[in-house]
């Protein structure tokens, strides 16, 4: 029989960490009644976790909920690795996929606000090999040129008519891209046309990780150290990057798939493991974090871009960028009530076409192993997921998550 662990530190969340400049004392550990939280219903989220680690559909989980700024729940269950039965815990590592991106896109807001490009340039203004993009056209017709550039803001929007999906390149450009440079990707990411004109239609790509570059070229700076300096020292997320050194390994949660015969088995989902320094910092999907560090980046989000006395981005500019931002052919094109934001977020527009609860405006991401963050401006509501699976959300486990909490809501 699997052994169930279930860990709950008894401190504030994420003591702080050596070298930290600011954001100190933050989120705070408090009762979930105090901030309008049934406990009981908090517990059902424990034992839904719990039920899906004794079924063997995910290996082990950790969740964190905050309220009003403080922290009212965080559950640690199962293992981080089976076969050496390494428990779960608070600080587990996590491969958050494309939950970087709002990272990445936060970055390029602040250097935003510092004057250092405009959302309307041209991305080939910095790179200029976005000079050359074709748009496809109908088979046996040549590549064209797009009706115009793409700008700075498309590749937020996922608005640039870029995709990872669609062809060899792409997959090279995407899946193989930690092993070769940002030139080569930049490169890649080129040579295949467009599927689209720029600003005609939302279609999910590897554009941050262009913006990765971008942020290189006007800051000067390698996009870890800057991302270091800017955001996770600031913020004290001590445990964010993009690799795990080797004395934190012993910390990186395993994926694991379904087997055709039941039980789950390791899955490797990328060629340059996350123990290693890789050739490009993908600024799309190539973070590793744990659930203390991303509810410190979403309270801060939810704060209007302050937390703990350091403030990343004005009031004004979250809340443009956690706001719709398609164009209304656009957003009638993609559909499902669903926006999308330039913080690289969906951002509830229709709630009932939401098939768990939500509230207007709330805005979320997610990753492809199985890391989520919500955040609810009209609840005042943080909610983090981490669990390493792929497929990364067996049988809706994150909506049930989320659907708990809600019903957990006292105020």
């Amino acid at each position: 029989m699997l052994r169930i662990l279930s860990v709950v530190s008894l401190t504030c969340l994420l003591l702080v960490p050596r070298g930290l400049v600011g954001a100190q004392e933050v989120l705070p550990r408090v009762s979930p009644a105090a901030v309008g939280l049934s406990p009981q219903g908090l517990s059902e989220v424990t034992d839904l976790l719990t039920h899906f680690v004794q079924e063997q559909q995910i290996s082990g989980a950790v969740a964190g909920v905050a309220r009003h700024g403080q922290l009212a729940f965080v559950e640690a269950v199962g293992y981080q690795d089976l076969e050496t039965e390494t428990a779960m815990t608070e600080t587990s590592l996590f491969r958050i996929y494309s939950m970087s991106k709002t990272v990445t896109a936060t970055a390029v807001m602040m250097l935003y606000e510092e004057g250092r490009f405009e959302l309307d340039d041209p991305v080939s203004k910095y790179l200029p090999e976005f000079a050359e993009v074709r748009v496809v056209q109908a088979a046996g017709a040549p590549a064209r040129p797009p009706v115009r550039p793409i700008t700075v803001r498309d590749l937020l929007l996922h608005t640039s008519g870029l995709s990872h999906r669609t062809s060899a390149l792409y997959q090279e450009a995407r899946v193989r891209s930690r092993a070769i440079p940002m030139s080569k990707f930049i490169q890649n990411i080129v040579a295949a046309p467009l599927m689209e004109d720029p600003g005609t239609a939302y279609r999910y790509s590897a554009a941050p990780t262009v913006l990765g570059g971008l942020l290189e070229v006007w800051s000067g700076q390698p996009l870890d150290q800057l991302l270091q300096q800017r955001i996770f020292g600031p913020l004290g997320m001590a445990d964010t990057g993009f690799w795990v050194e080797p004395e934190r390994s012993d910390r990186l949660t395993t994926v694991y798939r379904k087997t055709d015969g039941g039980g789950l088995t390791p899955h490797q989902m990328e060629e340059v493991p996350f123990t290693e320094r890789p050739e490009l910092l993908e600024g799309a999907v190539g973070l590793v974090s744990t659930v203390p560090d991303f509810m410190r980046f979403s309270q801060m989000l939810l704060n209007d871009g302050e937390l703990g006395g350091v403030r990343l981005l004005k009031k004004e500019t979250v809340d443009m960028i956690t706001s719709n931002g398609l164009s209304d052919a656009v957003l009638a094109r993609k559909g499902n009530g669903i926006g999308w934001g330039l913080a690289n977020v969906n951002v509830v527009l229709d709630p009932s076409t939401v098939p768990y609860p939500t509230s207007l405006g709330e805005y979320e991401r997610g990753g492809s192993a199985g890391t989520s963050s919500w955040i609810n401006p009209s609840e005042d509501l943080v909610i983090v997921l981490m669990w390493q699976n792929s497929p990364s959300n067996p049988d809706s486990l994150k909506q049930r998550v989320k659907t708990l909490v809600h019903k957990s809501l006292l105020d």
